[in-house]
């Protein structure tokens, strides 16, 4: 199997052993690797993003790992700009890029294209985030579906997010967020990417998670975040999302202990590994999907 020509895509669940798998595959086809997760971008977030450390890099350039500050803003656009440049860059240099992460929107927006729905105002979608907090999740799913009943057959009650992008879209825009994703097209031709998803089994992937966190928050976890919390940086900023950061505010503010602090974001990361599983089910139906335990097998194919 000769992979050496195309862009190859990585994505799995957290702790599912993404890193090692796409430094060996690096070593083997003369890859280089990129970050596609919206965490780990952040030079402040080196252990609660669980970013790979330089030692463990084995010789292979990683590009857009904690590049940014968290004062900055970054969006899917701006992540999009860079990673092509940094593909069109390797690619010249006769190397394979790897791009790696659990950041869906990312991959999506790279194999499909991003959607250019007009910017819209802070305030108005803080109107619409706070008609959501007033009528509650099933309320404001009756009143989404009556503005823009496009969005009833793509989103799900649950999906609290999605369903407050699209309201805010379709009265801002007057046109269906899914209208709008009609429009959009990748920069890169299907055939150029080969996208591998990682099948990680939930038993093992929850003791995985356990054990992770426990070293974050014993090995300076704490101390990242109260230097975090120093910068006193805007609520609305995306950094404040990063897994960890509430809960060790609480913990600091001693409204926890210790052992309930661990526990609490091993929770909230096996949540979100959840929700990367549940997404790639619905929006990565055409990758090739590996089992964790096949992963050195296909190595050795190569």
């Amino acid at each position: 199997m000769d992979l050496r020509s195309k862009i190859i895509l990585i994505y799995g669940p957290t702790a599912s052993g993404k890193s090692k798998f796409a430094i060996q595959l690096a070593k083997k086809i003369n890859g280089e690797i990129i970050n596609a997760d919206s965490m780990q971008i952040y030079k402040e977030f080196k252990l609660i993003s669980a970013r790979p450390y330089k030692s463990e890099y084995k010789n292979i350039r990683h590009h857009l790992y904690g590049f940014l500050s968290v004062k900055k803003k970054f969006s899917t656009g701006d992540w999009l700009k860079l990673v092509k440049q940094k593909i069109y860059d390797i690619k010249k240099r006769k190397k394979t890029p790897i791009l790696i992460g659990g950041t869906g929107l990312y991959f999506k927006a790279l194999t499909d294209g991003l959607v250019k729905i007009p910017n819209i105002p802070i305030r108005f979608r803080q109107k619409v985030r706070i008609l959501h907090s007033k009528l509650g999740s099933k309320k404001f799913f009756s009143k989404l579906n009556k503005l823009d009943p496009i969005a009833k057959k793509h989103i799900k009650t649950s999906d609290t997010q999605r369903a407050i992008r699209a309201y805010e879209i379709k009265l801002f825009t007057k046109k269906s967020m899914y209208d709008w994703f009609k429009n959009t097209k990748s920069d890169f031709e299907e055939g150029e990417f080969y996208k591998i998803l990682i099948d990680y089994p939930r038993e093992k992937l929850i003791k995985r998670i356990n054990s992770r966190t426990e070293n974050i928050v014993k090995n300076g976890g704490i101390l990242e975040v109260k230097k975090f919390i120093r910068l006193k940086i805007s609520k609305t900023k995306t950094a404040h999302k990063a897994i960890g950061i509430k809960e060790i505010k609480d913990y600091l503010n001693k409204s926890i202990q210790i052992h309930e602090l661990i526990e609490k974001i091993s929770i909230k990361t096996r949540q979100y590994a959840k929700r990367q599983t549940t997404w790639a089910r619905g929006n990565m139906m055409d990758w090739n999907k590996i089992k964790s335990d096949d992963l050195n097998k296909f190595l050795k194919k190569i």
